[in-house]
């Protein structure tokens, strides 16, 4: 049987993070969960910590002194599941933003269809965003366009944080070279698997905002991303 981890980081996800926890393993095919806790002021990390009571052998958390970054986060998932030779791993948010539900899709496109890299995709079947105000979705749908025409990646939804990796995608980037730390970090990690060869396929989401909880976007992000993709159009790019 497959083995499946699903990294999800948190800071302030007291309001998300025991539902997100219960949802997945509400799911058909015995998917782990490890929690990247940068430290919550708000007691997230005491949830996980009472979870982990319930859950011994599913649920696992690495807790972290402060915010640090999405893309140190997910670096640090990576990097542990790697070790524990995980065959799938993915990329949630703690929101609901991601539907828990679509995670099945995700595998299968990799599992069943050959897919080294499956994204779940707001843009690659029209725009598919709700309760979004209309200039950051305007935002980040031509986000995505500049991404593409920058990079010459046919990737729809450049910046999606909703992802599935076979485990040779990762073992193969030199994950202590991926720069980004925001969400600049998902576009560089797409760039990567594209650049390398891997088979990239988009699969077709609903994107949710958040019910619960504060975004954490900022204009800082916008920017290291538009300068670190004009940057990333003349690198070098190699694996392990």
């Amino acid at each position: 049987m497959d083995r499946k981890v699903i990294i999800i980081p948190t800071y302030n996800e007291k309001e998300n993070i025991e539902k997100i926890i219960r949802a997945v393993f509400a799911l058909e095919g015995e998917y782990h969960i490890i929690v990247i806790e940068d430290g919550s002021p708000d007691g997230t990390g005491q949830i996980v910590k009472s979870l982990m009571t319930e859950f011994p052998d599913r649920l696992f958390m690495i807790e972290r002194a402060g915010k640090q970054g999405l893309g140190t986060a997910y670096i640090t998932g990576f990097k542990w599941a790697i070790e524990r030779k995980y065959d799938y791993i993915f990329e949630m948010d703690a929101d609901f933003s991601h539907n828990p539900e679509d995670v099945p899709r995700l595998y299968m496109a990799c599992a069943g269809d050959g897919a080294d890299l499956a994204i779940g995709s707001r843009y690659c079947n029209g725009i598919s965003v709700i309760n979004w105000p209309i200039g950051r979705v305007i935002m980040s749908y031509f986000a995505s366009v500049f991404v593409r025409k920058v990079l010459g990646m046919k990737v729809f939804d450049t910046t999606a944080g909703f992802k599935c990796y076979r485990r040779k995608v990762l073992e193969t980037i030199d994950l202590d070279n991926i720069r980004m730390k925001g969400y600049g970090f998902q576009i560089e990690m797409k760039y990567t698997a594209y650049k390398l060869g891997f088979k990239i396929v988009e699969v077709p989401i609903i994107f949710v905002d958040r019910k619960e909880g504060s975004s954490k976007m900022s204009s800082g992000i916008f920017g290291e991303a538009f300068w670190g993709v004009i940057r990333m159009r003349f690198r070098k790019i190699k694996g392990r």
